[in-house]
């Protein structure tokens, strides 16, 4: 048997051999999952029964040992060793071995120092029992430093940065230190685009197993493409992901990060089931504050925002209730640019694809809470009838459909001019 200190320092060949221990008292591991992304990357080991963890983390050099209680070592925790590829942003290497009877260690070794969270979630949907390790930056990544980094070559990243960080009382009477600014500077439009699902969370999946978040993520990336290429009345548009890879973003923070980037608009794209599969159509929802348009939209809506416990919440992180509260100060006003926002989108959705209602419905969909972000959830297509699921595999569809949701951007617009909206810091 390893003792604790070999454990931790023995190579994985060697870490990795069984310890002949009872298999029958230890839990059955169903799976084990890695999810890198640079936000975060998230280890997900799934049993048929609850397991225990005991953690220590060492900063240098930087790596995170966890003693499991409840399983013995297996060939489905020795995939986790191949799982963690050379580019996952914060895990270098894995190490695991059998500790004690039932107790496995692993060792996670770090590309950089991280702020770690274990926690635990209950059986819902198809998962049964899941121990979650997430690896945070020592320094969480800003939305709107993301959004800069990605306009390096742009000149129109110096503007985003100039607008968004100077407080207003710093810039109010000051000369600007651009020479010759273009007229467009201060008309700047930027559209978070949120992708739902991701991660642990697949959403919908279709009867030929196409999976919602594969499909939402495809159209957002050429969404904002679409909208990097355009100017509408003379406004330079800049797009803004919510998610930009296969992870799990809890609801709140898509909205929060929509609002660090002082985004003019949120676009939440998704491609839902229903319980019957001759539901199909397209469909745009906004926010409701006074109960949801039809019974549809109410299932729908309380099926969208079940997300965060199929992807994996969190709920010991302390200021998850009071993020939660700011998504309930929606006003008025937003639901009114909301509704105007979809009805432009519905219209040119319509023209080219099947809809399943003609008019923007309403729920209170959590995502689209932002109280100073006019918001729409777009549903594209049901993934759950068999005709649908293949056109939103289809590239030539996927372009029709974003195109749509651009000439709907534009007739927004042309309505509400930029200008027209207030912009604070």
């Amino acid at each position: 048997m390893l003792t604790r200190r070999q454990a931790i320092s023995a190579v994985p060949s060697a870490a990795l051999l069984l310890c002949g221990v009872d298999p029958a008292k230890a839990a059955a591991i169903v799976a084990v999952r890695v999810w890198p992304a640079a936000d975060y990357t998230r280890v997900t080991i799934e049993s048929d029964v609850p397991l225990t963890t005991k953690q220590v983390f060492a900063a240098d050099p930087p790596r995170l040992a966890l003693d499991i209680t409840g399983i013995d070592l297996n060939p489905e925790l020795k995939e986790l060793v191949a799982k963690v590829k050379s580019d996952d942003p914060f895990i270098s290497g894995v190490r695991v071995g059998q500790n004690a009877p039932n107790v496995v260690r692993l060792v996670l070794d770090l590309k950089q120092h991280a702020k770690p969270q274990v926690f635990t979630l209950a059986p819902v949907a198809a998962y049964q029992h899941r121990l979650v390790v997430d690896l945070y930056p020592a320094v969480a990544i800003d939305p709107l430093d993301a959004l800069i980094a990605g306009m390096k070559s742009d000149p129109l990243g110096d503007l985003i940065a100039e607008k968004n960080r100077k407080p207003p009382q710093a810039t109010a009477n000051k000369p600007s230190t651009i020479a010759n600014p273009a007229p467009t500077t201060d008309r700047l439009i930027i559209i978070a685009i949120d992708a739902g699902h991701g991660g642990e969370d697949p959403g919908a999946i279709g009867p030929a197993g196409t999976k919602e978040k594969d499909v939402v993520l495809q159209m957002a990336q050429r969404l904002q493409s679409k909208i990097n290429d355009q100017q509408i009345n003379g406004s330079t548009m800049r797009a803004f992901l919510t998610r930009d890879g296969d992870y799990f973003v809890p609801l709140h923070q898509r909205v929060q990060k929509a609002q660090r980037v002082k985004a003019d608009l949120f676009l939440s794209i998704h491609a839902d089931a229903y319980f019957t599969p001759t539901a199909r159509g397209a469909s745009v929802f906004a926010l409701s504050d006074k109960g949801a348009s039809s019974s549809a939209a109410k299932w729908i809506a309380d099926k969208e925002n079940k997300a965060d416990s199929v992807g994996g919440l969190n709920i010991k992180v302390k200021d998850v209730e009071v993020k939660r509260a700011l998504l309930d100060m929606s006003t008025t006003a937003q639901i009114k640019d909301s509704l105007l926002l979809g009805h432009g989108m519905i219209t040119e959705i319509g023209s080219m694809a099947k809809l399943h209602k003609g008019g923007v419905e309403q729920a209170s969909f959590a995502v689209l809470k932002a109280p100073d972000i006019p918001s729409v959830l777009i549903e594209t297509a049901f993934i759950s009838h068999p005709e649908e699921e293949q056109k939103l595999r289809d590239p030539e569809y996927q372009d029709q459909l974003t195109s749509a949701i651009l000439r709907g951007l534009a007739k927004y617009f042309a309505k509400n001019p930029p200008l027209a909206r207030s912009r604070t810091t």
